[in-house]
């Protein structure tokens, strides 16, 4: 009995201190330290599957925070609605030590609505549990117990690190299902080199992840979801909302979604149809019927943001969103489908993934829960024009950097299909300056400057039209920061919705933007559009590296030299060629003034880290012409 009490306390013992060291700082592999802001100490997350209409997630997360950085990965809350209930929710907090310091239970949670001041939303909400540390490190650990009907809401993926500068010690995915019928469909995504196993057996997937070290974020560092090791996850037989789907193919989930989740939503009352109907009638190219109904959108809703993962997949109807005039993407878009509709034209419902990083859907694995996003496609001359119906400034079928370049999947009532949406690619980004200016022999600057831009360039710009005079003034000092004491005396702005092209014209002066020496005048003649950031230097660069987006820079600058003085030295020609773009300047001067010319395209690519150095050294090249300067000579 003594033996067997003996060994009894020395498991307990070695279980406690098993877990214990879940919350002790000192317990962290140095490896895991490096370039870390946080580190997930464990991290599991069981799904059960007990039906096509029974599914419970439950999920342990502990993670240290190591400094104000990894603050945001420390943030603790679950989003639910009628249809997704949270069973349990608990959050403990623990010092460098390890000791707990503070308990939070599910009464201590708050409950704040995903969206404010959309009753259509009501329903969905957010648990969740402010936190605010008075010292680090410190730890984390959130337990909760979700349980729903709809087991189409599966998570989609698993991901064995959080983010760039987060470090993993254990990270544990169980998918448990009663019968072979509910297995999940598995695709695991960038697992080799690290200590990530499979132990799937029987009615169980298990994939268990080991000392991960953190991923460093480097310039220009592809998006982390093409570089993260993860499993993604999808339901092949699942009910959602009552509509139960076996799904094999992205043909299957579009027919199911438009017979289930779109079916009898775009229903307008009869004074709506005949309004729109109005408003296009003579019309008969569908394209213009769509530019109309699209105003029409954008001056008669509002957008309201849902947070991704709540307020479901389904559309709120289009009757609804005519009664109250806002709705999220899903709402809107259903409801621009329906109104082109009522003017007999066609437009499909398209789900993506949205954001400035292009991440297109999977080709072999045909997910209800991929994207984040709605937006919609118009067949036109065999092309597609893509409308987003939650802005209402952009234009009418421009989708700049949230959606441009991936695949997104096309629900069309004979089925789904992967569509790539709009690339806007190298030339077509165009930034064309054309500037005259004048410069006085006491340094100062005075200058008229047009700017033309298109494509992504468009994108980064159109906006200020929209903006205070303040908020203007502010922009142009940021942007043109390397001129001292810049002072817009006008500006104008011209945005062609039409032709998707933004004009600028500006008027300003700079007091002391050259810079005075004895008889000589020292400027720089690329005055307003320099490359002064060259990417940082890695001695073991470790990612790849990506260029999401091309662009293409012409500049042509006539400035007025100063009475009496004479060109010195210029700068020599520039001409620069490579596989990541091109560069050149050349400069004449003519009757007292210098002409400068200045081309600059960079290409979109990916690249192997291999070919860093080399893509710096162009960069660096750029950035060292575009600061060289000119030297007047005083002949009087």
């Amino acid at each position: 009995m003594r033996l067997l009490s003996l060994i009894s306390s020395f498991f307990l013992c070695f279980i406690l201190h098993a877990q214990k060291q879940h919350y002790q700082f000192e317990s962290i592999d140095d490896n895991l330290l490096k370039n870390a802001d946080a580190v997930v100490r464990f991290d599991e997350m069981t799904i059960n599957l007990g039906s096509i209409r029974e599914i419970v997630i439950t999920r342990k997360r502990i993670i240290t925070i190591l400094n104000k950085g990894g603050n945001k990965h420390a943030v603790a809350y679950v989003g639910y609605d009628d249809g997704r209930k949270i069973k349990d929710i608990r959050m403990n907090v623990y010092n460098k030590e390890g000791v707990e310091i503070e308990q939070f239970k599910k009464k201590d949670f708050k409950d704040f609505g995903a969206v404010d001041g959309g009753t259509l939303y009501s329903d969905s909400k957010v648990k969740y549990c402010p936190y605010v540390p008075i010292d680090y490190p410190y730890t984390l650990e959130l337990t909760y117990e979700l349980s729903s009907q709809n087991t189409g809401e599966m998570p989609p993926y698993w991901s064995f690190l959080d983010d760039f500068s987060v470090s993993t010690e254990k990270s544990r995915l169980v998918i448990n299902y009663k019968d072979s019928s509910l297995q999940p469909s598995i695709k695991e995504k960038n697992l080799e080199g690290f200590e990530i196993t499979n132990a799937s057996s029987g009615n169980s997937i298990i994939y268990e992840g080991n000392n991960i070290p953190a991923f460093k974020k480097e310039s220009l560092s592809p998006s982390f979801d093409k570089i993260v090791p993860k499993v993604l996850v999808r339901p092949i037989n699942f009910s959602y909302e009552g509509y139960e789907a076996s799904i094999n193919s992205w043909e299957d989930l579009g027919i199911w979604m438009h017979d289930n989740l779109l079916a009898g939503r775009d229903e307008l009352p009869a004074g709506t149809v005949q309004l729109v109907q109005n408003l296009t009638k003579g019309i008969e190219d569908d394209l213009e019927k769509a530019r109309i109904v699209f105003k029409y959108v954008q001056e008669n809703t509002r957008y309201i943001s849902v947070q991704v993962g709540i307020g479901g997949i389904q559309p709120i109807s289009a009757i609804e969103v005519d009664k109250v005039k806002y709705g999220d993407c899903k709402g809107l878009s259903n409801y621009t489908k329906a109104l082109l509709k009522a003017v007999n034209v066609e437009s499909y419902y398209v789900h993506v993934e949205a954001g400035n990083d292009k991440v297109s859907f999977e080709d072999d694995f045909p997910d209800l829960s991929q994207g984040n996003h709605v937006i919609l496609a118009i067949p036109y001359n065999g092309d597609y024009y893509w409308l987003d119906s939650t802005s209402q400034i952009i234009p009418f079928g421009f989708i700049g950097d949230f959606t441009d370049d991936r695949k997104v999947l096309v629900i069309k009532p004979d089925g789904g299909e992967l569509v790539t949406t709009t690339s806007y690619a190298n030339e077509q980004n165009l930034q064309f300056t054309k500037s005259i200016c004048s410069l006085a022999a006491d340094g100062t600057l005075k200058g008229q400057i047009t700017t033309v831009s298109t494509g992504i360039q468009y994108d980064n710009k159109y906006f200020l039209e929209k903006q205070s005079e303040e908020n203007i003034k502010r922009f142009y000092k940021s942007y043109w920061d390397n001129v001292n004491n810049l002072n817009l005396t006008n500006y104008e702005f011209s945005n062609q919705l039409d032709q998707v092209k933004f004009t600028e014209k500006i008027d300003l002066n700079a007091i002391n933007y050259a810079s005075i020496s004895g008889s000589r005048i020292l400027f720089s003649p690329n005055i307003f559009n320099r490359i002064r950031n060259v990417p940082i230097r890695y001695r073991d660069r470790k990612l790849p590296f990506e260029v999401q987006r091309g662009f293409l820079d012409e500049d042509q600058y006539l400035i007025q030299l100063p009475e009496g003085y004479v060109v010195e030295a210029l700068p020599d020609k520039v001409q620069l060629e490579t596989k990541y773009g091109t560069y050149s300047i050349n400069l004449e001067a003519v009757d007292g003034k210098i002409k400068y010319t200045r081309r600059l395209l960079v290409k979109q690519g990916y690249y192997p880290k291999e070919n860093y150095s080399e893509y710096r050294d162009f960069i660096k090249q750029i950035s060292k012409s575009d600061t060289s300067k000119i030297v007047l000579k005083s002949n009087i």
